[in-house]
């Protein structure tokens, strides 16, 4: 018999099972929503970016179905090919409208639309300041850019003017890169800052604003909004997968931005575009914004609420300024362990450890949304208290 040249790829699984970092994906068995049905179990969904409650929404759903009934289940081609339906071009004139910019380019995904963007953009010659929590998504765009890159401290505006400084006779377009919140810690960027520090170095300005987009700003606009930027950012990049509750990314920023990634954005030029059931819910889900702006009220209500309550319980929760709560636990087997003693209690929350966070800063992420009602966060706080207490987690 011949050898397994994959062989080593189990060895691997192996120790990550010894290190008590090995996973199994739960099964969904109904719609996203505060409580769901999982694995069998009904359980208090802490786990999901559905921030706003709008994947279950009654308007995208009949949004999804009249545009099957119109354009099918599929657009057969990507964008530059038959791809393209008068619904994508809609909702790109939308999200650009919505942001404040000249236009905006839709991705399959937010990953699609980091990626493919700093690739697109930028070359050997260039360089790339990126703060070092920065997603996965735009390390890997910065890779494949080729662009030389320099990495400032987490949100340490000085250091970033350092590496700018340090790089203003080398040849070469500079671009400055952020997240607006970060996904783990929940922090927000400093962006309105960072921005500065561009402007006066002559560097382009990017902000990913996957987990402020629906969250932060007037209406959900995003971090820009949220300190102000508007015209001053040059590159936006947002999900629509997260509040807007569907799927997929874009990019907003002027007319020759946009322009150029429909010729060179890779993700864009090789990907079938996104189904009509899909274009179309993302669209309703614009219009919610605007004509629902309690939902996110009640989003920062609930927010408020339970971290109040986390920490009248002895939980830490970090530097957390957004909806995203990471409850610290310390490592990675901890974290997993409590977590599935969560779910089995009828609390779904993830627990997330090295290498998505750093040795020793695993925790458990908790993301409460407009859908939780006052009496499910209660539950969820006595459900971690409990069991963190039974564990050791809290004395």
């Amino acid at each position: 018999m011949p050898t397994n040249p994959l062989a080593y790829l189990g060895q691997q699984l192996d120790e990550l099972k010894a290190a008590g970092s090995y996973f199994r994906l739960r099964e969904l068995e109904s719609a996203c929503e505060a409580v769901s049905h999982a694995d069998g179990r009904e359980v208090i969904n802490l786990a999901s970016n559905n921030y706003l409650g709008l994947a279950n929404h009654p308007k995208l759903k009949e949004a999804a179905l009249e545009a099957v009934r119109k354009y099918g289940a599929g657009t057969g081609a990507v964008r530059t090919i038959t791809g393209t339906l008068d619904m994508h071009m809609a909702l790109e004139r939308k999200i650009a409208a919505f942001k404040h910019t000249e236009a905006c380019v839709v991705f399959q995904s937010g990953f699609a639309a980091n990626a493919g963007t700093v690739s697109a953009i930028l070359s050997p010659e260039d360089h790339i300041i990126s703060d070092e929590l920065n997603h996965a998504s735009i390390i890997d765009g910065c890779r494949l850019s080729r662009a030389k890159i320099h990495v400032f401290r987490h949100r340490d505006v000085a250091h970033a003017i350092e590496k700018l400084a340090a790089l203003r006779d080398e040849p070469g377009r500079k671009l400055l890169i952020t997240d607006g919140v970060f996904s783990m810690d929940g922090d927000i960027g400093p962006l309105d800052q960072l921005t500065e520090a561009a402007e006066a170095h002559g560097a382009i300005m990017m902000v990913d604003d996957a987990h402020s987009s629906g969250v932060l700003g007037r209406n959900g606009r995003g971090t820009v909004d949220h300190f102000n930027l508007h015209g001053r950012v040059h590159v936006q990049v947002g999900t629509l997968s997260k509040a807007i509750g569907v799927l997929g990314g874009y990019v907003c920023g002027s007319k020759d931005l946009i322009e150029f990634l429909y010729h060179r954005a890779r993700p864009f030029l090789f990907s079938t575009s996104h189904p009509p059931a899909v274009t179309a819910a993302c669209n309703a889900a614009f219009d919610l914004l605007v004509e629902e702006p309690e939902r996110i009220e009640k989003l920062w209500d609930n927010t408020r609420y339970f971290k109040a309550a986390l920490k009248d319980r002895g939980f830490d929760t970090g530097v957390s300024e957004t909806p995203i709560t990471p409850i610290q636990v310390g490592e990675a087997k901890m974290a997993h362990a409590f977590s599935a003693a969560l779910f089995e209690e009828g609390l779904w929350a993830t627990g997330i450890g090295f290498p998505t966070v750093p040795k020793g800063k695993a925790r458990i992420r908790a993301i409460v949304t407009a859908g939780h009602t006052t009496a499910h966060l209660d539950q969820a706080v006595e459900i971690l208290d409990k069991v963190a207490r039974r564990m050791g987690i809290l004395a």
